[in-house]
């Protein structure tokens, strides 16, 4: 077979979110086995520019797995079949010569379509909006070992800092669940010391606009840890809950 590969590609293409969509079928052959799922993307747009016709929406912008801004579903599965990866990162290795991929949006009520492979991710910053964040009293900053933080807790603070919002969590969940993201955000500031005293207001605040928002219930079957590229325990979600319901049986406003 040698370092190339081609393949068939059937792509989700929307002009736009309320414009009606349809998959368009494209050959691509000449595929450099070493380069990335965009890149080969890249490839395919630059043939349409050439053709005169209107090259394939997609959005990334750090191509390294950071940002989370990248992201479809690949044969139905977000990101694509190798787990812990983002699509940006996926190299085209993975497939096989003569292969049909199916590339289409995340496909949520909460996430709707802009055009193409690109969703409205917005109802992600309003959850983070509503109180992901330790407030700041303005004064001088103090020493940065003046609040210690124990091994054990700043480790288990990173792992869930570690999720980049990309949504595949949604995409892969049948009820279209922000659970794992919203939990994420919440869980990583009520590891910390710094993050205590704002704890319940954080959990309320954030689980009633993630309702607002539309997204559906958690129910447990865990794809959204399977679908994570950056494998969050669905865990997260288990101390959201708890953090949520003490609040609320205490009587604390949000």
């Amino acid at each position: 077979m040698g370092d190339t590969i081609r393949l068939k590609l059937k792509v989700w293409r929307q002009e736009g979110p309320k414009a009606p969509g349809r998959f368009e079928t494209y050959d691509l052959d000449g595929i450099s086995e070493h380069i990335s799922f965009l890149e080969m993307l890249d490839m395919l747009n630059q043939r349409l520019i050439t053709e005169g016709k209107t090259p394939i929406t997609f959005e990334h912008d750090c191509r390294e797995g950071i940002c989370g801004s990248c992201g479809f579903a690949i044969n139905g599965q977000p990101h694509g079949p190798d787990p812990g990866t983002t699509v940006c990162q996926l190299h085209m290795r993975t497939f096989k010569d003569g292969e049909t991929l199916v590339l289409e949006p995340w496909r949520a009520r909460a996430f709707p379509v802009m055009k193409d492979l690109q969703v409205d991710r917005n109802a992600f910053e309003r959850i983070q909006a509503a109180g992901g964040y330790n407030s700041v009293n303005c004064g001088n900053a103090p020493d940065g070992n003046s609040v210690p933080v124990g091994r054990e807790a700043a480790s288990e603070a990173f792992d869930a800092a570690a999720c980049i919002g990309c949504g595949a969590c949604v995409a892969a969940c049948k009820n279209g669940s922000a659970s794992l993201f919203t939990s994420a955000k919440i869980g990583h500031l009520a590891m910390l010391p710094q993050g205590a005293a704002e704890r319940d207001r954080r959990s309320l605040r954030m689980v009633i606009q993630m309702d607002e928002e539309g997204f559906g219930s958690c129910t447990n079957t865990l794809e959204c840890e399977a679908a994570c590229p950056k494998e969050i325990s669905v865990r997260w979600i288990q101390r959201m809950n708890r953090d949520y319901l003490s609040a609320a049986l205490r009587g604390k406003r949000p």
